[in-house]
């Protein structure tokens, strides 16, 4: 089994993984700390370094490496599905399962982060509102592709297993 969540960042990706994980007895990765560990360098160096662009390719071999592993939970990057044909390869190898949060939830989730993000570095509240927002409009047509979605209030372990099994 191959469960890769999706979302944008701050929906839950990463804790919603290792409950899931630690329920299931499935391994969990999560992709920046697998993509941190493979580039010796932290996202936001890879971003300083190589730009978006550049960090959107190592993103993207760090998928086809985790598409070959077995019985793993995978907290992917917020972007992720939404670059080259991640999301196609993510529903061909596994379960892709979105974590649909608002944009309003998001951003306090956000702001409180010790986590540095470089998409939103800097901003407001409202400013990060209305990124949030217009960002969630344009990966909508790929985070939609997602074989289940759930909202906060569907966030049940068992719920989640039960929809994947």
């Amino acid at each position: 089994m191959r469960v890769y969540l999706i979302g944008y960042m701050g929906c839950g990706k990463s804790r919603m993984g290792r409950h899931l994980s630690e329920h299931m007895g499935l391994q969990f990765i999560d992709m920046d700390d697998y993509i941190e560990e493979r580039n010796c360098k932290t996202v936001p160096q890879l971003f300083a370094d190589y730009g978006e662009d550049g960090f959107r390719q190592r993103e993207r071999k760090a998928l086809e490496e985790l598409a070959e592993f077995t019985d793993v939970i995978i907290a992917t990057g917020g972007g992720a599905p939404c670059f080259f044909d991640n999301i196609d390869l993510m529903n061909k190898t596994g379960k892709t399962v979105f974590l649909n949060i608002d944009p309003a939830i998001l951003a306090d989730r956000l702001m409180n982060s010790k986590t540095e993000r470089p998409l939103i570095k800097g901003k407001s509240r409202e400013e990060l509102v209305a990124f949030i927002d217009e960002t969630l409009k344009k990966r909508k047509q790929f985070y939609s592709q997602a074989q289940f979605e759930i909202t906060e209030p569907d966030f049940s372990l068992d719920r989640i297993q039960e929809m994947i099994s």
